[in-house]
């Protein structure tokens, strides 16, 4: 009778071991910006993609709260406090140089078209440097043109920016303000309205949709737009690489087709859709738009060029071949994806 009884217990065992080779991820999602965001809403959506291509085998759960400040996310993920995250590399200074090559001003309006360009030149040049150690890295991307916002007067020369208190989010923004002589703050975006309203700063360098993402509508009177771009901002998408390995090869397969310039390219969309949205509130919040003349452009190129000559020299120390041919590449790729 034993016998009848073994031979179940055996196969039922075989089965659950089975069972567990083909579990479920269920990956730990943070977002240190509100759910409405599109940052937030961009990474929702990027989950449900993988959700319904794994057949609901990787599953997400994004958390009510961010597991760490914007500044530590990158350390969060890697540490496995969440398995899934975004955030700046210029919000941890000295650590990501090669990233700031998608910082540079004047690079473009679009930032899909930025955002697959760093990507392509993330995997063809800088990837190998393996400045993300630690994680792993789905994509790379950048938001829009960044402008300059204030509530004291029109800026409409790179001397009207004397006496005007500017946060700034870190990175190569904050070499930009110093060529330019700016007042800058750095701290983290979602900080900006109490900054504002609470009179510590006058003004923001931002991209368009922030000024909607984070109301700051009430508060500001003044856009200056510099054609290309002010300034830009490098982000990075990471995963725990602990919680990549668990993922079943054919699964891992499936997120690749998520990641690189699909995932780029998803960004940079929500990027350009709200900052056209946000123009248009912004239009109608009354805020009053300069565009940078050819004059403005001009001293404002001339006061930051040494920005990107440095970074050639700092990327050339690291070990980048030809950094300045990877930068005109760079942006030759952007020109061709607009």
């Amino acid at each position: 009778m034993s016998k009848f009884i073994i031979k179940p217990l055996v196969a039922a065992a075989l089965l659950g071991l089975a069972g567990a080779a083909a579990a479920d991820v269920t990956l730990t999602v943070s977002s240190w910006l509100p759910p409405t965001h599109l940052l937030s809403r961009a990474q929702a959506d990027w989950c449900t993609e993988v959700t319904k291509a794994t057949a609901n085998r990787v599953k997400c759960n994004i958390l009510p709260k961010a597991v760490a400040p914007p500044p530590g996310t990158f350390d969060a993920v890697r540490d496995g406090l969440a398995d899934l995250s975004y955030s700046v590399q210029g919000y941890t200074p000295g650590r990501y140089a090669l990233s700031k090559m998608a910082e540079f001003p004047v690079l473009g309006d679009s930032a899909v078209a930025t955002s697959v360009a760093y990507q392509r030149m993330h995997v063809k040049h800088l990837a190998k440097f393996d400045e993300h150690r630690g994680l792993h890295v789905i994509n790379v991307f950048t938001h829009g043109p960044g402008n300059i916002f204030n509530n004291k007067r029109p800026v409409k020369s790179v001397a009207d920016l004397d006496g005007i208190k500017f946060r700034v989010g870190g990175g190569v923004i904050n070499d930009i303000g110093k060529a330019l002589g700016a007042n800058m703050t750095l701290k983290p975006a979602p900080q900006s309205y109490e900054l504002l309203s609470s009179g510590v700063v006058d003004g923001v360098w931002f991209p368009n949709e922030s000024i909607m993402s984070f109301k700051l509508d009430k508060l500001i009177k003044y856009r200056t737009y510099v054609p290309g771009g002010l300034y830009n901002t490098s982000f990075a998408f990471v995963m725990n690489p602990a919680t990549w390995a668990k993922i079943p090869k054919a699964d891992q397969a499936i997120i690749e087709k998520f990641s690189g310039e699909w995932a780029a390219r998803h960004f940079g969309k929500y990027w350009d859709e709200d900052d056209t949205k946000s123009r248009t509130a912004q239009q109608v919040a009354g805020i009053e738009v300069t565009v940078a003349d050819a004059k403005f452009v001009s001293e404002f190129k001339a006061k930051t060029a040494s920005i990107e000559a440095d970074w050639i020299k700092e990327a050339s120390a690291k070990g980048l071949k030809n950094a300045a041919a990877v930068m005109k590449e760079f942006r030759a790729e952007i020109a061709n994806l607009v």
